[in-house]
C-alpha cells in the first residue's frame, strides 16, 4: 500500500467571495508528487477548506494517508465532531442545522469509505510547513485570479 502525505487549504478573498481549495500531494519523505487547485466563484472560505480535505481523500482513497490542514474546522469537524451530527441527523448541540452539511456528508463518506490507515493532523497556518505553504500559495493564486476575471 503507498503512504501519502497531503496538505490542504483554502482561501476566500471576500467571505463569501470568490474561492479556491488546493492540495499538494507528497511522499512520506517530503517530495512532491502533484498538485492540484480548483476555484469556485461565490463560496466561503470554510467551504474551500472541506473541498481541500474532500480532494485529498478523492486523490488517495486506497493508501496509508496523512491529510495536513491548517483549518481547525475541519480537523475538529471530521474526527470528533462529525459522529455526534451524524447521530443527531446533522444537528448541533444547540439543535441548529449543521452548517455545510452538504460537504460534512461527503467528506464522512469518502473518510468511513478510505482503504488504509487514514489520519489527520492540524498544522498552524504560515508558520513554516512547507507544504502547507505551497497549498495556501496555490489556493491564493486561484483565488485572486478567479477574482480578476469576474
Amino acid at each position: 500500500m503507498k503512504s501519502y502525505i497531503i496538505y490542504t487549504d483554502g482561501s476566500c478573498k471576500g467571505n463569501p467571495g470568490t474561492g479556491a481549495a488546493a492540495i499538494v500531494v507528497c511522499t512520506p519523505e517530503g517530495e512532491i508528487i502533484t498538485e492540484f487547485v480548483k476555484a469556485y466563484p461565490d463560496t466561503t472560505n470554510n467551504r474551500m477548506e472541506m473541498q481541500a480535505a474532500i480532494a485529498a481523500l478523492k486523490v488517495a482513497a486506497c493508501s496509508d494517508l496523512t491529510i495536513i490542514s491548517d483549518s481547525q474546522y475541519v480537523i475538529k469537524g471530521i474526527t470528533t465532531w462529525v459522529e455526534g451530527w451524524r447521530k443527531k441527523d446533522w444537528m448541533t448541540s444547540q439543535r441548529k442545522p449543521v452548517e455545510n452539511r452538504d460537504l460534512w456528508e461527503e467528506m464522512d463518506a469518502l473518510a468511513r469509505a478510505h482503504q488504509g490507515p487514514l489520519e489527520w493532523k492540524w498544522v498552524r497556518g504560515h508558520h513554516g510547513s512547507p507544504g502547507n505553504e505551497r497549498a495556501d500559495t496555490l489556493a491564493q493564486t486561484a483565488a485572486e485570479e478567479l477574482a480578476k476575471a469576474r
